[in-house]
């Protein structure tokens, strides 16, 4: 029979595990995630987004769109422009 100090050991390894997984994904993963809210670079917001006056454009949730800044360049390749200083993924 496993003493009890064993038993806490494994349970503290595994509430650790369940911790550490999931933020690395979502370290990993970040850079792809779609936006639903994305920041207002230009006058305007980028096809697909409403302007919440906030500084913020929006998707209002009706859909996601994997976008990223434009940083003033062509997009690259397999992303298209899309106004508002961003690109977003084809």
């Amino acid at each position: 029979m496993p003493s009890a100090s064993s038993s806490v050991s494994r349970r503290r390894w595994w509430l650790l595990l369940s911790l550490v997984v999931p933020l690395a994904v979502a370290g990993v993963a970040a850079p792809a995630q779609a936006q639903k809210v994305v920041p207002k670079l230009r006058e305007m917001c980028p096809l697909g987004y409403v302007d919440l006056f906030n500084g913020k454009c929006s998707t209002l949730g009706v859909t996601t769109y994997r976008v990223k800044p434009s940083d003033g360049e062509a997009c690259p390749s397999g992303w298209m422009n899309v106004g508002g200083g961003y690109c977003r993924r084809q």
